[in-house]
């Protein structure tokens, strides 16, 4: 049996190592429109502000490591597969350096051609002092652009336009972070805690634009000015990223998609063409919260679904899809940010009667020589007391609380459960009743009236 595999950043590359770890022996051709390979943009931002000292070591495989997995795998860079015939089991592939066409035949195929950087509709947003942040040239362009400025305009707040603000205020430059819209990570915290946030990189000398949307850039001389609905702005450069899309017009039509132009799949990574499977972000993810599925552009799902997907290439049924709770964090300052599931007013307009609690503590007891406090908040269903989400920001590390919430909503779990489960006790990490307890004992204690608070 021969698959074929179509992009290779996170997903294709789990998917290959898969589907040859399970049969050693099978034949696996691997088309890239890029000349490299697995990629990791979450490294972009380490590399502006000189965490790693080399955007090389943010690539973890190159094509000859692939090859090596064994003697039937090959990958072709710098090739675009630029037509799929089902019907006769056939692709039609250019070499982009010769723009020589060829044709070559499957029996099953893989499509991991991942996602776009949004470029939004806005007026200079190609001049050569506007940068998009998705691979390694981007990543190459900005910091070329970097040499000569002192003043950077970031447009987007969501995960990556705030990691690259923190980034370069660390490394000196002045840093103005435009969001078109009311709070910043909307995607993932709700209002009170998006303040809290924005309070911090203010203090940290990040100028924050919230409401503001570009409506244009221009490049004169030195400078970019940067108009929006409520004036105009000026730097050095300025970087947009404002979100991703899935790269799928090769299969449209071929397979069934979401309005969003993702590739629905089943639990085990096929399409509505069952010779066809699809993985990262060019599909669809089930939400677990919600039951349904969304588009959720993280390389943690591509990695799942591209190994999930290269298990059932080799034995259909083998491996099943749990679902997401799209969980991330992120470094703020010395502070993590991590959340999981739905926001209250996420879950607001698909659960009516969701509520959401929100508790400040600190993490171990008073008598210890240091402490930090811990902001949480809880989303949860009032009519099954289902857990549906929650938001972590500390100085303290609360990645792991994300973690353990997105078992929890996974599971089904309720208020209740977290608020009894089993915590380890120690001076040195938490209190007698560990803090996710005490959020889910808040919780409870919201659905009782006051007379009948257990805790």
């Amino acid at each position: 049996m021969k698959t074929v595999i179509v992009g290779c950043t996170h997903a294709g590359t789990a998917a290959v190592q898969e589907l040859i770890a399970r049969d050693p022996l099978a034949e696996v051709t691997i088309f890239e429109r890029r000349n490299d390979v697995t990629f990791l943009s979450c490294g972009i931002y380490l590399y502006l502000e000189g965490v790693v000292d080399s955007l090389k070591k943010v690539f973890y495989a190159t094509a000859k490591d692939l090859e090596a997995l064994g003697p039937n795998v090959h990958v072709y860079l710098q090739h675009d597969v630029v037509r799929i015939d089902p019907s006769e089991k056939l692709i039609e592939v250019q070499a982009i350096t010769t723009g020589r066409m060829r044709s070559e035949r499957y029996d099953k195929i893989i499509i991991t051609t991942g996602s776009y950087p949004v470029v939004p509709p806005i007026k200079g947003v190609n001049t050569p002092k506007v940068s998009l942040c998705k691979n390694y040239d981007d990543a190459l362009a900005i910091e070329q652009n970097t040499l000569d400025a002192h003043k950077i305009a970031v447009v987007g707040g969501g995960y990556i336009g705030t990691e690259i603000s923190e980034a370069l205020s660390r490394r000196g430059f002045e840093v103005m972070l435009i969001n078109g819209r009311s709070q910043l990570l909307g995607h993932y915290v709700d209002s009170d805690l998006a303040g809290i946030i924005r309070e911090d990189l203010v203090d940290n000398g990040i100028e924050v634009c919230d409401n503001e949307v570009c409506e244009s850039f221009e490049a004169v001389d030195d400078k970019v000015f940067i108009t929006t609905n409520k004036g105009e702005h000026t730097a050095d450069m300025a970087i947009v990223c404002v979100g991703f899309s899935p790269m799928t017009e090769l299969v449209r039509g071929l397979v069934d998609m979401t309005p969003e132009n993702a590739i629905k799949v089943n639990d085990y990574m096929q399409t509505s063409d069952p010779d066809i499977f699809a993985a990262g972000d060019s599909a669809a993810v089930h939400y677990n919260p919600t039951n349904r599925h969304v588009y959720a552009p993280l390389a943690t799902n591509a990695i799942r679904m591209g190994k999930i997907a290269g298990a059932n290439v080799a034995e259909y049924g083998s491996v099943k899809y749990m679902g997401t709770q799209d969980t991330s964090a992120l470094s703020l300052f010395g502070k993590t940010l991590a959340s999981t599931g739905l926001t209250a007013s996420k879950a607001a307009k698909f659960f009516p009667n969701s509520a959401a609690v929100t508790l400040k503590t600190n993490y171990r007891p008073d008598f210890m020589p240091t402490n930090e406090e811990l902001n949480m908040v809880l989303v949860y269903n009032q009519d099954n007391r289902q857990i549906l989400g929650a938001q972590f920001y500390s100085r303290f590390d609360v990645s792991m609380c994300a973690n353990l919430i997105s078992t929890m909503i996974q599971n089904k779990n309720t208020i209740d459960d977290l608020a009894y489960v089993d915590m380890l006790f120690n001076p040195n990490y938490d209190n007698p009743w560990n803090y996710l307890n005490l959020l889910g004992q808040a919780a409870v204690n919201q659905e009782k009236p006051k007379r009948h608070r257990l805790f």
